[in-house]
């Protein structure tokens, strides 16, 4: 039963390849709207730290150590919350946003809308889609904001991190959650026959 229950959820889950995400950060890039520099900080943070786009909104200047190129993220739907240090790339650019946005004499969150609250989901939903279609992504199922936080967990698996460092680096607070996204890398799945190739005792 429990593996049919894995199987159902990992065929609901969508995530971008590495590739398209590429794609979408270059998307940004080349978009040169007024706010292209924030949506490119918004999109690689939430890529980085595999943030829900309720829990962007939630970033204030003082969950943000400039020293350490960390980021205190507090996760919503019984998560736990943990720090999550910055790639060189998003902490420069992170910097570069804040500076010339005066980020920290006049606004509590880091990223805002023009009314100076948080900014919505419903905004970050509408930015993933004009990106998505400006990057040609095709399937319009991953059209949606959530398939970053799925897209963090993928690429993750795919890397050397075990199952218990990727649940702590989502804060997932049993580790259940987490298993569902090493069904989707082949990468485990080669280790494990290296495994057998070099010490099986299979006959």
């Amino acid at each position: 039963m429990r593996r049919v229950l894995v199987r159902n959820q990992s065929s609901k889950i969508k995530y971008f390849t590495q590739n398209e995400m590429k794609r979408i950060f270059l998307a940004i890039e080349n978009s040169h709207s007024k706010h292209s520099l924030r949506d490119l900080v918004i999109f690689r943070v939430a890529y980085r730290c595999g943030l829900r786009a309720s829990e962007i909104g939630l970033i204030k200047k003082e969950d943000y150590n400039s020293d350490k190129g960390e980021i205190y993220c507090q996760r919503l739907k019984g998560s736990k919350n943990n720090t999550i240090r910055l790639d060189v790339i998003s902490k420069e650019i992170l910097d570069k946003y804040i500076d010339q946005e005066h980020i920290l004499l006049d606004s509590e969150f880091i990223f805002r809308s023009q009314e100076m609250k948080p900014i919505s989901r419903q905004t970050l939903d509408y930015l993933i889609k004009k990106y998505c279609a400006i990057a040609n992504i095709e399937d319009k199922s991953k059209h949606h904001f959530h398939s970053l936080k799925h897209t963090t967990a993928v690429h993750l698996a795919e890397s050397d991190m075990d199952i218990k460092e990727l649940q702590w680096w989502l804060g997932h607070k049993v580790v259940s959650n987490t298993e569902i996204y090493f069904q989707f890398t082949t990468r485990q799945q080669e280790r494990m026959y290296s495994k057998l190739n070099e010490k099986s005792e299979m006959v």
